[in-house]
């Protein structure tokens, strides 16, 4: 029997934040300044937390970019030509 799953915590330290994304610490803490991750400064000594599920958002979104980017450079690589029915065909079908 598998042992019993345990639900992912709420919120997440700086270092867990950035071992999940796979990058520095000083790299989450920008992302919380600019409004990437969502979190929140707890005490008095200000211990940053990250919500957990602004991190798979993050993700998402960046996954999203990469996908429009990779597009935009496919149709900046489009013979223009070959769209306008002149000249040789570089990408024949």
């Amino acid at each position: 029997m598998p042992p019993p799953a345990f639900p992912a915590p709420r919120l997440l330290t700086l270092a867990q934040a950035a071992e999940l994304i796979a990058i520095e610490i000083d790299e989450v803490l920008a992302l919380l300044h600019d409004g990437s991750l969502r979190g929140v400064c707890l005490g008095a000594s200000g211990q940053w937390r990250v919500e957990h599920d602004s991190i798979a958002e993050y993700i998402e979104d960046q996954i999203e970019q990469t996908r429009r980017m990779h597009l935009w450079n496919q149709s900046n690589a489009a013979s223009f030509p070959e769209l306008w029915g002149r000249g040789p065909v570089r990408h024949g079908d």
